[in-house]
């Protein structure tokens, strides 16, 4: 029996000295699903078609802009086009191109946060729901092993009635004014508010705080109250945001996202408790999820040991005590895309176990709530509604 063909895709940006896009490329090639085949790698037509040089595209699918490549694979026969495009381009982009390709029955996967606007949000859950595509959003941290046995012990009633959700995402990097003189490529758009949207460190890192809490919980706010402040003088968009959360199931929440904390790197932390017991996971060290339980010791769970749940361990690819983190975090987004992809191609109900990543469903989601924070932030009332 023959192993199925590698999954074609395109990328839209992520071209020559491009942070994101060289990670979704790694975490793509780890598991030998997906071979790079077209690409239109910059908004520049010369730097896009240099970045897809060094990348070995053939010349006929190194494209100057995303809407040649689309051109291009429409009017390639069924057999020879992409399976899928990936979107890893500043957020401003996200919508056109994503919104283009699905309306063209192309599968897609976005970078997040999925779009400026819930408008936007609403139009493309729409456009995916009648073109029946698959539609991934990169929440990266979801892929980590330890958070989805985060995940099944919480489902699984460990921790009994939660009652408190804390997420910390704190980075230290715009800390001094890195933007200055435009040589930080990162901070020069992130900053931007037309090509970032309208907040700055709660759309680039507070987005995943709250789809790691949701993804793990599965509780979403019912009420949000927060405080965003900008620090960096001349800043246009915050670089600080605290939020408190309600939740309809009496849970309380809090979600702290600092992109000026002086000296960290990528510290992101997760606590859930409940009447039951207590999990805390560190993206810094991944491979350990610590359960402390009310009525027993504390215990630190490890990747790859064979009591942990199917989920986590599906997510893991090499023994325990062998370290796993960023790229495979990436990666396992990206099969279970891949998997949902395959059962569509062969006519099957993909398995959720396998076809398990964040969908546009979850991007929308994010984008609602992040358009809750900034009124909230605006408003004297401060505690504003979620739904």
């Amino acid at each position: 029996m023959s192993s199925p063909r590698k999954l074609r895709y395109a990328m839209v940006g992520g071209g020559h000295g491009a942070f994101i896009g060289a990670v979704h490329r790694k975490a793509m090639a780890l598991d030998g699903q997906f071979e790079l085949v077209a690409g239109a790698l910059s908004s520049s037509p010369e730097r896009a078609r240099a970045s897809g040089a060094e990348l070995g595209l053939a010349d006929d699918r190194n494209h100057g802009s995303w809407q040649d490549l689309l051109a291009d694979e429409l009017r390639r026969p069924a057999h020879e086009r992409i399976d899928l495009v990936s979107i890893v381009t500043p957020n401003h982009v996200h919508h056109p191109v994503a919104l283009a390709f699905v309306q063209a029955g192309f599968n897609v996967v976005c970078d997040k946060p999925l779009v400026h606007t819930s408008a936007q949000a609403d139009e493309l859950v729409a456009a995916v729901t009648k073109a029946g595509t698959v539609f991934g959003v990169t929440y990266n941290y979801t892929g980590y092993p330890m958070v989805r046995e985060a995940r099944y012990l919480v489902h699984s009633g460990a921790l009994g009635t939660l009652r408190k959700i804390t997420v910390e995402y704190n980075q230290g990097w715009l800390a001094t004014a890195v933007e200055e003189g435009g040589a930080n490529k990162q901070a020069d758009w992130r900053l931007d508010p037309a090509r970032s949207g309208a907040v700055g460190t709660m759309g680039d890192i507070g987005s995943h705080a709250e789809n790691l809490a949701a993804t793990v919980t599965g509780q979403h706010p019912a009420w949000v109250c927060a405080d965003l402040t900008t620090f960096g003088a001349g800043r246009q968009l915050d670089d600080d945001a605290q939020l408190l959360l309600r939740y309809d199931s009496g849970a309380r929440g809090f979600i702290v996202a600092s992109q000026v904390a002086a000296g960290l790197e990528n510290d992101l932390r997760l606590q859930v408790s409940g009447t039951l017991g207590t999990i805390t996971w560190r993206q810094e060290e991944p491979n350990q999820l610590i359960h402390s339980p009310v009525d027993g010791p504390r215990r630190i769970l490890t990747r790859g040991s064979p009591w942990l749940s199917p989920a986590a361990l599906q997510a893991g690819r090499i023994p325990a005590g062998h370290p796993e983190a960023f790229i495979e975090a990436f990666a396992n987004v990206y099969l279970g895309v891949a998997a949902d992809i395959r059962a569509r191609q062969a006519g099957t109900a993909p398995d959720p176990l396998h076809a398990d990543y964040p969908r546009v469903e979850d991007g929308a989601r994010g984008v609602r709530f992040i358009e809750r924070v900034l009124a909230s932030a605006a408003s004297e009332q401060k505690w504003t509604a979620v739904g």
